[in-house]
């Protein structure tokens, strides 16, 4: 037997995953997990080469080697890499399609290490994190763009009326202007840029994680195109929603 079968429990726990979230990531049967991390059965090389595209491993490592030994190789190169990500100043991308893991995995390292990365070289030394955003509340930034936000550690460091990533249980990750509550910090109204859309409110203690956004990526073709009319309305829409929150609030 080859030592493939104790990997797969070890990657397996290092991600936290039952083995039937496992198996629904590797398109198998729970019960085939089971045989695999029991040696009763060698696992199937379509099976190892979706596991070795997860783990960036080679089909040797997962053969040969003991990747539960703390000198072993593949903790050693996710060491590496992890300073490497921080002495680069790496901005880890989020896609649509890892939304919903992000919501449950942000603040597990083993998950972020296995996002997608690049690197933005007009950047100042921070925490960065790029998401991408769907649909057209905050036009006219269009849908489909990526937003690189720098990490704010607190509501307090938050700023009135600046774009954010808002990452919070109830609403996920959304592209947002942020209104504070001058009467209780309980709550924050989030804006979109689009005035077709109202604001609405949000309880501070459901969100997890703010990013101030730095940098709009986009295709050039996917850019919207405003006449001065379209550009005055779309000012004093949101203008008369400023003051309405001040009001408000106030």
């Amino acid at each position: 037997m080859s030592q493939a079968g104790l990997n797969l429990k070890y990657l397996r726990k290092l991600r936290g995953w039952t083995q039937e979230e496992f198996a629904n990531r590797l398109g198998i049967k729970r019960s085939l997990i089971g045989a695999y991390e029991e040696e009763r059965a060698d696992p199937r090389l379509d099976v190892l080469e979706i596991v070795s595209e997860i783990y960036k491993l080679s089909l040797d490592e997962l053969f040969l080697k003991d990747l539960s030994n703390e000198s072993g190789s593949y903790l050693m190169k996710r060491r590496k890499q992890k300073m490497l990500t921080e002495e680069r100043n790496v901005i880890h991308f989020v896609p649509v399609k890892a939304a919903a893991g992000y919501l449950a995995s942000y603040a597990d390292s083993e998950f972020i290490d296995e996002l997608n990365t690049f690197t933005l070289p007009m950047l100042r030394g921070g925490n960065y994190r790029a998401f991408e955003i769907i649909g057209d509340s905050m036009l006219p930034t269009p849908s489909g763009s990526i937003i690189v936000g720098e990490k704010v550690e607190t509501v307090d460091d938050v700023k009135n009326n600046n774009a954010y990533i808002v990452i919070s249980r109830n609403e996920g990750i959304v592209y947002k202007r942020v209104i504070k509550n001058n009467k209780t910090k309980a709550k924050l109204s989030l804006v979109s840029d689009n005035p077709t859309y109202q604001p609405y409110q949000v309880n501070t203690e459901d969100i997890v994680e703010f990013w101030a956004a730095q940098v709009v990526i986009g295709k050039v073709a996917a850019q919207q195109r405003w006449d001065v009319n379209s550009l005055a309305n779309l000012v004093n829409n949101l203008q008369d929603q400023v003051s309405t929150l001040k009001k408000k609030f106030n």
